[in-house]
């Protein structure tokens, strides 16, 4: 099943999306919402929740509890992701060969992790004139 998505810009470049019943509202400039690179940011710390808690599952570790993720997107020169880390907590103990364990699990479940491969840009077509 595809996933689909509308996005809509008037003027300027803000613009809103909708995702089924739901509005999405970006701003590239990061002046009048959060900006795409924020938002993409978001998307991949909000995916790798899940994927933290099957992949402690997975692991032997039946609840992780609270799960904090700080995300930090380093920019390049030409204010494109250079590299992103993430500063994750979780209220269960954890050895660090679990939390690496679950890392990895969370790494092959992440779908937004996967998302990040080259092979995956978008294949994209202009119209003009619309």
């Amino acid at each position: 099943m595809p996933k689909e998505v509308t996005t809509v810009s008037e003027e300027g470049f803000a613009s809103t999306s909708t995702v089924r019943d739901f509005e999405i509202h970006l701003d590239a400039t990061g002046e009048a919402a959060a900006d795409t690179l924020e938002s993409l940011l978001a998307s991949y710390a909000a995916c790798y929740v899940p994927a933290l808690r099957v992949g402690g599952e997975q692991r032997g570790v039946d609840e992780l509890g609270e799960i904090e993720i700080s995300v930090t997107g380093t920019l390049n020169n030409d204010d494109k992701l250079d590299s992103i880390s993430f500063d994750a907590t979780v209220e269960a103990d954890l050895d660090e060969e679990t939390a690496n364990a679950i890392i990895d699990r969370a790494n092959a479940l992440c779908k937004v992790h996967d998302a990040m491969k080259p092979s995956l840009h978008a294949d994209v077509t202009l119209h003009g004139g619309a």
